[in-house]
């Protein structure tokens, strides 16, 4: 007698990936974008100063003032100017990244293991494909840059959500939140890169001391404690013990940021009670960030001397500059994509059926706009504005001008896709804006209440 067959448990269903999120992240991203954008127009700004100061007769005092040292020996901080930027600067630029990647994990749509795969796999195939491209060709060439591999690996956050921006009205929020998402965990591996990579002559005597302020700075923030007069000189201090210690002091605003929490305490009412410590220095500081620390650090390092056609043939013949420019439009767009399609091709996430592939291709271009990351990794490869070798200052010379040109090319490419796709949305939105609207006159669009409902 045949034994009955045994009955199979039925496959969960995939989850959805790059659906619409809630209503209060929606809001949330909305203002974030509106806050990148100006920093994006700044950014711009900042770029086309420097490069225009740069390529003037009065180029030499654009240089002067970038290489002028401030600071004081002893303490390991005599910096350039242009360095006070790079490392100064930019650790306020992480220490906002870092805020927003814990509290999308912690208490954002990303929270869910199911959701947040997607984009941080997406993220480390956007960081993997670019540097392999750029080995490949340095290697075939027989060149000496290799130490650029991590140029292209970052996407710039201002510049890639600024583009955005303006050009998406209609396309769906979820796209603006992966490629926000996207952006951070790649600058977070980015770091991660500089700090095991690009950290030289490392004193494990001070980064042990830095550990005292750090400690002292999360103690009083889990506390909430808000005073800046106690939180400003914890930070500085600590800042400065990672730079004489030989890691590259931006990890040290990443350090910062990790500590702060992100939802409020038991007794001030918990997580539904409202915005945390981390939500509340981000709103304070991102304008600081996006409005004065990066286009200042822009300022200072997109000076880029062209050299006229000679120059623009040079870095067309170096490896370097080639490679970049490669990885940034056709190695982020592969990887990108590439790591996207293979998750939502697995039984785990599928993709939202709202949206088309088109749509996420269009993201991936956007990623190649790397450009403050990219421009930092460029001058700790190749010695930036301090550069002693020839060789070493004219890669990095070449690799700025790479970078400018494959963030343009990578803008432009995907605003194309993405415009003819915001107008497919335009055309849905305005089909369904009567199923779609405020029925109930809560203030909330039917269609977030509905995704939650589902």
């Amino acid at each position: 007698m045949n034994k009955p067959a045994e009955r199979r448990r039925p496959l969960p269903a995939p989850s959805r990936t790059l659906t619409r999120g809630s209503y209060r992240e929606y809001r949330r991203i909305a203002e974030i974008l509106r806050k990148e954008t100006v920093g994006g127009a700044l950014l711009l700004l900042a770029t086309v100063a420097a490069l225009v100061w740069a390529n003037s007769p009065a180029g030499d005092s654009y240089a002067a003032l970038r290489d002028a040292r401030i600071g004081y020996a002893p303490w390991h901080i005599e910096l350039s100017v242009g360095a006070w930027a790079a490392d100064g600067l930019l650790a306020l630029f992480f220490f906002v990244a870092g805020l927003e990647l814990k509290r999308e994990f912690v208490a954002g749509d990303l929270r869910r293991p199911a959701t947040a795969i997607v984009p941080i796999v997406a993220a480390c195939g956007g960081v993997a494909v670019p540097a392999i491209l750029y080995a490949v060709v340095n290697l075939a060439a027989g060149s000496d840059g290799l130490r650029g591999w991590a140029i292209p690996t970052a996407t710039d956050i201002a510049f890639a959500l600024a583009v955005l921006a303006v050009i998406s009205t209609h396309l769906p929020a979820a796209l603006r939140t992966f490629l926000l998402t996207l952006a951070v965990v790649d600058d977070l591996i980015a770091i991660g890169i500089i700090a095991f990579f690009y950290s030289t002559d490392l004193a494990p005597q001070f980064l042990a001391l830095a550990l005292v302020p750090l400690a002292a700075f999360g103690f009083l923030v889990q506390r909430r404690v808000r005073a800046w007069y106690l939180l400003v000189p914890l930070a500085v201090l600590t800042w400065a013990l990672v730079h004489a210690s030989g890691v590259h002091a931006t990890v040290a605003g990443v350090l910062l940021a990790f500590t702060v929490p992100v939802v409020r305490s038991e007794r001030n009412g918990g997580p539904d009670a409202g915005p945390g410590l981390a939500e509340h220095f981000e709103h304070r500081l991102r304008p600081l960030s996006a409005g004065v620390a990066v286009p200042l650090f822009a300022f200072f390092s997109a000076g880029v001397a062209l050299g006229g056609w000679d120059g623009a043939l040079s870095a067309l013949r170096d490896p370097v500059a080639v490679g970049i420019a490669a990885a940034l439009v056709m190695g982020k767009t592969v990887g990108v994509f590439g790591s996207t399609w293979l998750v939502t091709k697995s039984r785990h996430a599928s993709l939202d059926p709202d949206l088309a592939w088109i749509d996420v291709f269009g993201l991936a271009l956007l990623a190649g706009v790397g450009f403050t990351v990219s421009l930092l990794i460029a001058e700790l490869s190749f010695g930036g504005p301090d550069a002693v070798a020839a060789a070493g200052s004219l890669h990095g010379e070449h690799a700025k001008a790479a970078i400018l040109a494959g963030s343009l090319t990578a803008a432009v490419l995907a605003a194309v896709v993405l415009r003819i796709r915001n107008r497919h949305y335009r055309r849905v939105e305005e089909a369904e804006a009567v199923e779609t609207g405020d029925a109930d006159g809560d203030g909330v669009p039917d269609v977030f209440q509905q995704g939650e409902a589902r």
